[in-house]
């Protein structure tokens, strides 16, 4: 692993666009739960089976109930050195010592940052042009899209007053701001996202690589001609395509190719 850590580092030094693609794996060490947790209630429900429209529209309650769950057990989690590590790439300085002996990003380094995680760690870790394509389980928007709620306000309450939430513009249900299964992606964030594809190095970073559209950008930025890599616990679809595939926690990795690279 430390001779394909010295070739990422070096392509990552000699970087003028860099962009890092993360997904669960990033968040682990930090001790984010999984969809599915411990509580017997939501043994009996799948994932699939709750983060849907359709779901909510049979019973917004027990949608709610789950996601309560979720923002109470999220809500003691904090960034990692893998979050601070990104955090400094694009040009965070937290100023906290949580990553200490970082060297600052040059101003020659465009950094962009894509994530499929609604844990919100990465804004926690002060991560600049972060696109956060799945949306975010601590902001929430009017279920009947009226004019002002459907843009979405932020809530950190644990637990919330009441569930389901209430809009506070129409008094209509609250939905969580997140993209649920059978939902498109914001075109907004699409088009930015496939932009980033144009780059000299592009990372994916405890993902699953199983996920479209998201999966499909390295593979795009692999054509565009981007030296790409991958960081994850256990090799995925996209480890065979990948100029570079490191095995290992995000927490780890990261700031180790961090002081290789010594940007």
């Amino acid at each position: 692993m430390s001779d394909q850590l010295g070739v990422l580092a070096d392509r990552i030094r000699a970087a003028r666009r860099l962009t890092i693609l993360t997904g669960a794996g990033i968040s682990a060490a930090s001790g984010v739960p999984t969809f599915r947790g411990e509580d017997g209630l939501w043994r009996r429900h799948r994932a699939e089976d709750l983060a849907t429209p359709e779901a909510f529209e049979r019973n917004p309650r027990l949608v709610w109930e789950w996601y309560d769950w979720r923002r109470g057990k999220l809500a003691g989690c904090r960034p990692n050195a893998g979050h601070h590590v990104i955090a400094a790439w694009s040009g965070s300085d937290p100023g906290d010592g949580s990553y200490r002996g970082r060297t600052l990003v040059t101003d020659r380094l465009k950094v962009v940052v894509i994530t499929q995680n609604v844990d919100d760690l990465h804004v926690r870790a002060g991560t600049r042009n972060l696109i956060r394509i799945h949306g975010s389980i601590w902001e929430l928007s009017c279920w009947d899209t009226c004019a002002k709620g459907a843009a979405g306000w932020r809530d950190e309450r644990v637990p919330l007053d009441d569930l389901p939430p209430r809009c506070p513009h129409c008094g209509g249900f609250a939905r969580p701001a997140v993209v649920w299964f059978g939902e498109a992606l914001r075109t907004d964030h699409l088009r930015v996202a496939l932009e980033a594809t144009a780059c000299d190095v592009f990372l994916t970073v405890g993902t699953s690589a199983v996920v479209y559209p998201a999966a499909g950008l390295v593979h795009d930025a692999r054509r565009q001609g981007a030296f790409t890599a991958e960081i994850n616990l256990e090799a995925t679809p996209a480890s065979a395509a990948v100029d570079v595939a490191l095995q290992g926690g995000a927490e780890v990795i990261l700031p180790r190719l961090a002081e290789l690279a010594r940007l």
